[in-house]
């Protein structure tokens, strides 16, 4: 095998530049990734479970969860225990399909740059 055939084996089992475009951008962001990944094994999590579980803010959980309720990934019920209100999250079915592909393709990335 000369080597211009193993450069070019190379090359063509890197991931291309749109492969890795492709991703869910929505998902791909850390937080929201924590998100998703955390209600995706458990039915339903408080905002305050959330927030210790991925060691975040307010803020900064509040913003990426609208981003995920905006995308129909996640929904919000807000209720009241006693005075005190209670909000919980539980991944929608397009949320758990959204985060399967996404494993999907990341798993793909990993395994042609191994390869």
């Amino acid at each position: 095998m000369g080597r211009q055939a193993v450069r070019k084996l190379t090359v063509d089992r890197r991931p291309s530049t749109v492969d890795v475009i492709r991703l869910d951008r929505v998902i791909h962001e850390r937080l929201r990734l924590g998100i998703v990944s955390a209600l995706a094994v458990n039915d339903r999590l408080s905002f305050n479970d959330l927030k210790n579980l991925l060691h975040t803010t307010d803020g900064n959980l509040s913003v990426h969860a609208r981003k995920l309720e905006d995308a129909q990934y996640v929904s919000c019920d807000k209720s009241f225990a006693g005075r005190v209100p209670r909000t919980e999250y539980r991944l929608t079915a397009a949320g758990r399909r959204a985060l399967e592909k996404y494993l999907a393709h990341m798993e793909a990335l990993i395994k042609a740059v191994r390869d």
